[in-house]
């Protein structure tokens, strides 16, 4: 017999979505520029439900809720997650900046800081992910205060966006609460 009882959903201690709105957030916004697979999208609400992320900014082609294939991975996450259209992501990072919030770009670039190496020390902060193929923009980074890179060792050193989200949210929550 297991020491290990798998817990029911009535155990999980879960927030009903006017709490999850009234709570305290983790100051970390998600910007999503271009990505194109809804399925994507939706696994994004879902990480960024799960670590109780400030709010979401969906970029250029990306799609928006409410929309059955964004609904069917997000599990209801578009009800709870805070988020806004913004047609160009330049100008959302530049107007981020203004409002004294830094930006970093979640990329592979020459001087870029491993995540591992990364210690947030601003926030709130946002965080920018590109398109599946294409990644970052370069003129988004630019903008950016920084970039963030996630170390990998195998042969792709390509991640999907929706894990690479997972990676940088699980991290930076983690190091934002050890700060508090």
């Amino acid at each position: 017999m297991s020491d290990y009882r798998k817990l029911r959903n009535s155990e999980l201690d879960r927030l009903n979505v006017a709490d999850f709105k009234a709570a305290n957030k983790t100051p970390i916004i998600v910007v999503l520029d271009d990505i194109r697979s809804l399925n994507n999208v939706g696994s994004v609400f879902r990480t960024s439900d799960a670590f109780r992320i400030e709010k979401i900014y969906l970029c250029g082609i990306t799609a928006t809720p409410p929309h059955k294939d964004i609904q069917k991975t997000a599990l209801g996450a578009t009800d709870s997650v805070d988020w806004e259209y913004r047609e160009n992501c330049a100008e959302l990072i530049e107007q981020l900046s203004q409002e004294g919030i830094n930006s970093y770009a979640i990329e592979q670039t020459e001087n870029a800081t491993m995540l591992n190496d990364f210690a947030p020390e601003k926030t709130p902060m946002a965080v920018v992910f590109g398109n599946e193929v294409k990644g970052v923009q370069q003129k988004v980074i630019d903008q950016c205060a920084g970039v963030i890179e996630i170390p990998q060792i195998g042969t792709k050193h390509s991640l999907n966006i929706s894990v690479s989200t997972g990676v940088v949210l699980w991290d930076l929550f983690q190091k934002l609460s050890l700060k508090a």
